[in-house]
């Protein structure tokens, strides 16, 4: 028979949570891969297209929104990490929400996180569509035709294995760094040897005669900041990822780490050298902002270069989505807040019922694209950044619920821990508010995007009297995580008779 811990052991056990959603999934993410997949998460169609449009509305002043914005998703992203190092949890942040808030936290949280990427999603499928019609060969294809191919491929490449899903995120984004490097190489070489870009000589005089840093006022900043967030949408997926990480206590700080220099060298780097390449009014979001400068350079073949590179972020981009929302909505299914299909998982430890939902979703976004092609991509970004707030804030207040809890003794923060919490999360969950309340400023798209998100309130709410009935109080459980002070079981071998 095994010895039983002695009562002194006993007492030395600390007390943790454990989310019914977490079972069964593959420990298949390596650390190379959650590496990548937290700079994948920093670099898709946010900056390869989004740019575009929001350099028409602010122009250079876009690097000191990305700056500032970017200093906010560190936060978000850092206290993340401290949560998914305390519990590692496949449904990450709405896991968290259920921990300190209850159900119906994780019911709001859960929902409004699948509306960011089932937004996304559109987003991003409507930018493989976009990105497509750069050659001419392919204008005669409807937009929204390219769209549900684009979205078809990668729904069937994320059912297969989360290893795959790994590699193919590690290798998207390689791709995407690696041409962001060579396209900044390019861009050094023309500003440091004066190389004429469409007549136009490089340099900071390009920003001086074209208006200044900040050339359509102080108002124009505030106007794109939520598309700026969205920019920065999906470096929480660090966290998701936690809950399949063969080793999350050493990949996780790692990736959280390294999201202040992606932001600086990729978002604020590139911004900077776009606008001292070409004058910031020969951007548009019709075409990736990379695409313009080496269409305009005559570098043989750049242009088409960049345009596969974009392609690839968003089809990156669409790939996370689908791995993040079937984990959510997981989630929510063991607990009784989402359809029972969304339970359903493969031998391979894949979701598909909940990945299947989200790509359903993606319907009515070939649709859009049909009904309004011109505005899809804009109006799809400003819905998922209403989601991205929203994800934020959870986070932000689930850590704060976390550190109180600690300071009540009732927790252990790890080493890895958010700075001066709680003063952090009270300071970015008010900066979180100011980007809800500037989307009203955001012309007729600003406005649409408040209605719609006053309409998806109502359904929350229908939806949880819908819901509630059939909770499963169970989808969180406690357990006894059994200390080092505690004698070790004896060989099981020689314990069990029956065993040969």
């Amino acid at each position: 028979m095994s010895k039983q811990p002695s009562d002194a052991a006993v007492k030395t056990s600390t007390s943790h949570m454990q989310d019914a959603g977490d079972g069964g999934y593959k420990k298949g993410l390596q650390n190379r891969h959650i590496q990548m997949i937290a700079i994948g998460g920093a670099i898709g169609t946010g900056l390869f297209l989004g740019s575009g449009n929001r350099f028409e509305i602010a122009g250079p002043g876009l690097a000191i929104v990305y700056a500032i914005c970017g200093i906010f998703a560190f936060i978000v992203v850092r206290a993340l990490g401290e949560l998914a190092l305390y519990r590692p949890s496949s449904g990450a942040f709405v896991s968290y929400a259920r921990e300190f808030f209850g159900e119906k936290g994780a019911y709001t949280v859960g929902w409004l996180y699948f509306l960011d990427w089932a937004a996304t999603l559109v987003a991003d499928i409507t930018a493989v569509a976009v990105y497509t019609h750069f050659w001419s060969f392919f204008l005669p294809v409807p937009q929204w035709l390219i769209a549900l191919i684009a979205l078809a491929v990668v729904l069937t490449m994320n059912l297969i294995s989360v290893k795959l899903f790994g590699e193919m995120e590690f290798w998207f984004a390689f791709i995407k760094v690696g041409a962001i490097i060579l396209f900044g190489v390019i861009g050094i070489w023309a500003v440091v040897t004066q190389h004429p870009i469409d007549g136009n000589v490089p340099g900071f005089s390009l920003i001086a005669e074209n208006g200044g840093l900040i050339p359509n006022g102080i108002g124009s900043l505030f106007a794109i900041t939520l598309g700026v967030v969205f920019a920065f949408a999906g470096i929480e997926m660090v966290g998701i990822t936690a809950g399949e990480s063969a080793d999350p206590h050493k990949a996780i700080p790692k990736a959280v780490n390294s999201v202040v220099w992606r932001i600086l060298l990729f978002y604020v780097g590139s911004v900077l050298l776009l606008t001292l390449l070409m004058p910031w009014t020969s951007y548009s979001g019709k075409e990736s902002p990379f695409v313009t400068v080496l269409n305009n350079l005559g570098i043989p073949g750049g242009a088409d270069v960049m345009n596969i590179v974009v392609m690839t972020a968003a089809l990156s981009s669409l790939n996370a989505g689908l791995y993040a929302t079937g984990r959510t909505l997981r989630s929510l299914a063991m607990a009784g807040t989402a359809p029972r299909f969304a339970k359903r998982m493969n031998k391979s430890g894949i979701p598909y019922g909940g990945i299947l939902i989200t790509s359903i979703v993606g319907i009515p976004g070939v649709i859009l694209n049909v009904l309004m092609p011109e505005d899809a991509f804009a109006l799809m970004l400003n819905i998922s950044g209403i989601g991205t707030v929203a994800a934020w804030s959870s986070i932000m207040l689930s850590h704060w619920a976390f550190v109180r809890k600690s300071r009540r003794g009732e927790v252990t923060r790890p080493e890895f821990k958010l700075p001066f919490a709680p003063f952090l999360n009270a300071f970015t969950l008010g900066f979180l508010l100011l980007v809800v309340v500037l989307i009203g400023f955001d012309g007729e798209i600003g406005r649409l995007t408040l209605v719609l998100t006053a309409i998806i309130g109502v359904f929350l709410v229908i939806g949880w009297f819908g819901v509630r009935g059939r909770i499963n109080a169970a989808a969180m459980t406690e357990s006894m995580d059994v200390v080092s002070s505690i004698a070790p079981l004896d060989d099981p071998v020689k314990d069990n008779p029956n065993e040969k």
